[in-house]
């Protein structure tokens, strides 16, 4: 039975030979992506700029109506409630915003709790509610700077590890992609106004984790050819590299894309985001790791030699006897 192969050996495509205007789209989604954040802004969650979570659970019934009780709640007027299960099936939290003026009035905040858990005990008489908390806007600030925070430390974290594996034209390359990945994962939110919490913020590590393994696994192979193939032109030699890791890249992209698809279409709303933001970084981290990571290091002029150690004093000299005897 022959092995199914979607890119055959011989696979010889000349990705370099098109890294300037694709590198010149890609500046430019980026400055795009910065404009619509810094003008249109992200669609803060509840977890970035304060809400309240109830808690409900509803005694008589083996699950939460989750559906339903998202309409109900949605048909007070007070914003989308985010609402999830946790604990047994029949337990759910519900997070909403802050009421607009709530920071300097904190009755506006209580009426809306009020509102909420009276509406739905009216419709169910079997629910429970647990407890109301209260998150802070100042409390939930501080929280999306500490997450942006982590976003930057773990970019500029991997550069130094891969600089330190590799060479440091290699860090600059893994963090320039890193930067338009993340960048163009932004944009899209801001674009969209889907919902930035916390969530998002993972998704947005882990396609910084898919996307170095994509770029470190073209490094590497770079690496072992650079020491191989000594005259080959860099461009060549990068377009050689990029086909023969491109059947592992291909795979790994076609079947977690499945996977997502399925979450897209099929799973359920509360996670759509996360999905959307790892979909979108598959995208984006696999093109990055050709078309921005490659490149650089021709224009930062790593050559054959980078990875050759450096002829001690010592061993030129045993060198010079062995050339003379």
């Amino acid at each position: 039975m022959r092995l199914l192969k979607l890119v055959p050996d011989d696979t010889n495509i000349h990705f370099l030979k098109w890294r300037v205007p694709f590198f010149i789209v890609s500046a430019l989604l980026v400055i795009a992506s910065w404009v619509m954040i810094l003008t249109q802004g992200l669609n803060l969650g509840v977890d970035f700029i304060g809400g309240q979570m109830i808690r409900v659970t509803f005694t008589q019934s083996a699950e939460a109506p989750v559906a339903k009780l998202r309409g109900e709640v949605e048909r007070l007027g007070f914003g989308e409630p985010t609402i999830q299960r946790f604990g047994q099936p029949n337990q759910v939290s519900i997070r909403m915003k802050l009421p607009k003026g709530s920071e300097g009035d904190a009755s506006k905040s209580d009426a809306m709790a009020k509102t909420i858990t009276a509406a739905i005990k009216q419709a169910h008489p079997d629910a429970r509610v647990d407890g109301v908390d209260s998150v802070s806007g100042k409390v939930s600030g501080e929280l999306f700077r500490t997450g942006m925070m982590a976003l930057g430390l773990a970019m500029i974290a991997i550069s130094i590890y891969i600089w330190l594996r590799f060479e440091w034209q290699f860090g600059v390359g893994a963090l320039l992609s890193l930067f338009h990945d993340v960048s163009l994962t932004l944009g899209m939110f801001a674009i969209t106004q889907m919902e930035f919490d916390l969530n998002i913020v993972a998704a947005i590590l882990t396609l910084i984790g898919y996307s170095l393994n994509d770029t470190i696994v073209v490094y590497d192979r770079v690496r072992e050819n650079l020491k191989k193939f000594r005259r080959m032109q860099l461009p060549e030699l990068l377009d050689l590299s990029v086909n023969e890791t491109l059947a592992r890249t291909v795979m790994t992209s076609l079947t977690m894309l499945i996977t997502l698809t399925a979450l897209l279409l099929l799973g359920p709303k509360v996670i759509f985001g996360f999905t959307a933001a790892i979909t979108l970084g598959i995208f984006v981290g696999t093109y990055s790791s050709i078309y921005m990571a490659a490149p650089i290091l021709v224009w930062l002029k790593v050559t054959s030699s980078s990875f050759v150690p450096a002829e001690t004093a010592l061993e030129k000299q045993e060198r010079l006897a062995r050339e003379r005897g």
